[in-house]
This record gives C-alpha cells, sequence and structure tokens, in this order.
C-alpha cells in the first residue's frame, strides 16, 4: 500500500515547544492569531493578565464559525464579559492550553474548517 501524507491546503503549525511554534520553517515566538483562511497576525498580549475584551473584539471580526484560545502554558479561561464580542456574532470558542490549541486547529483546518486559533505564547520561567 503506498502511504503519502495529508496534505493541508492551509496554513498550519508544524512544530510547537515552551514559548514558540512553527509555521513551515519559520519559528515564532510571540502571541499570534492564524486563521485557516490565510489569516496570520501578531496578538499584542505577552501574559494572560495582559488580556483585555478588545483582544476578543479582534476575534470577532474574523467571522470564522470557531475560536480555538490557547491560553499558555495551563488552561485558563477568559472572563464571560470579554466574550461578548463572539457571542454577539454567534462565533463559538474553545480555550485549551497552547499546545493542545495547536493539535486542534490543525485537525479543524485540516478538514476545511472555517477555523482561527488565538495562541498566548508565554516566555518560560526559568
Amino acid at each position: 500500500m503506498k502511504m503519502q501524507p495529508d496534505f493541508i491546503g492551509t496554513q498550519s503549525i508544524s512544530g510547537y515547544g515552551p514559548g514558540w511554534i512553527g509555521i513551515g520553517i519559520e519559528k515564532i515566538n510571540t502571541s499570534v492569531v492564524i486563521g485557516s483562511r490565510g489569516e496570520r497576525f501578531h496578538w499584542a498580549c505577552q501574559r494572560f493578565e495582559d488580556l483585555s475584551p478588545d483582544h476578543f473584539a479582534q476575534l470577532a471580526a474574523l467571522n470564522t464559525e470557531l475560536i480555538i484560545f490557547g491560553s499558555g502554558n495551563r488552561l485558563r479561561f477568559p472572563q464571560a464579559n470579554w466574550l461578548k464580542p463572539l457571542i454577539d456574532k454567534q462565533i463559538g470558542i474553545e480555550t485549551m492550553d497552547t499546545q493542545a490549541a495547536c493539535r486542534t486547529y490543525n485537525i479543524l483546518a485540516g478538514e476545511g474548517r472555517c477555523v482561527a486559533v488565538a495562541l498566548l505564547l508565554e516566555t518560560p520561567s526559568g
């Protein structure tokens, strides 16, 4: 049987580690938003405590069916009032740690879903 890797027709996350992700051969070490339709922009937050309602309003402007929020090194949930712009547009949001968010984004984008992932990439301590 001939085995071939699946082809994902959108940008996908090729690797991750403490404080970084890879897209293809590029290594990114700042928080970033990546969309299955080719969107990609710096997400101006270095720590979970830097997040504000404006960060989630940016995500709502993407008009995707689902936002995957990678909350950093551990699972932390955004304040409920920050999600109003997403709720108003009936955009779903799933929260998980950043590594799980990377894996989930790749699966959903590979299925052709209209999704975006917002990844909080924290600087590793120590």
